[in-house]
């Protein structure tokens, strides 16, 4: 007789190995000679699970990326690759654009409106026409980076994707070069 047991899941899967005498033995388990024992404790390459009463072994299930959430991921990442506006390298993170939104409405209700803007190479006096300028072209960049994402996951519905579109047609495809700040 075995001292060697298994119990399964609800679902049939291998839920638990248990020798007898070290574990409580539950009702409806099922005693597995030594080699069957050695399979499950050693064979992780697939789910174990009971059909027709046989113990067999089975391939894992195929996981599927999830295709959305990588565009997503890759959308976010371009929308902070930044932008060129008149020579000036600007940030395009979250942080950056919000402070731009808001500095493009003070602009806007104040054409006087003068300040120092911080770019990815250092300060510089702007005014009132050039933050909307740069407001403008923020803005541009990140709709064109969602406009992208939707084209890539409507290619994703369609099942026209392939991995290699997941690089190709975002804005600013290079990001500006670092920048030493000091």
């Amino acid at each position: 007789m075995s001292d060697k047991f298994v119990a399964f899941n609800a679902d049939g899967t291998l839920g638990s190995r248990l020798i007898q005498g070290v574990h409580a033995i539950p009702e409806g388990a099922t005693a597995i000679d030594e080699a069957m024992w050695y399979r499950v404790t050693q064979e992780v390459d697939g789910v174990w699970r009971l059909v027709g009463g046989e113990l067999v072994k089975q391939p894992f299930p195929e996981v599927l990326p999830d295709y959305a959430q990588l565009v997503a991921l890759e959308r976010y990442k371009r929308e902070a690759t930044g932008v060129q506006v008149d020579g000036l390298q600007i940030e395009t993170t979250r942080d950056s654009q919000a402070l731009i939104a808001s500095t493009g409405l003070s602009a806007v209700l104040d054409p006087e409106y003068r300040c120092n803007f911080k770019t990815l190479t250092g300060f510089v006096e702007i005014g009132a026409a050039q933050i909307i300028e740069i407001a403008k072209a923020v803005r541009t960049h990140v709709q064109a980076c969602f406009d992208r994402e939707l084209s890539l996951l409507r290619a994703i519905e369609a099942g026209e994707y392939r991995d290699d579109m997941l690089s190709e047609g975002w804005p600013n495809s290079s990001p500006p070069e670092p920048v030493e700040l000091q």
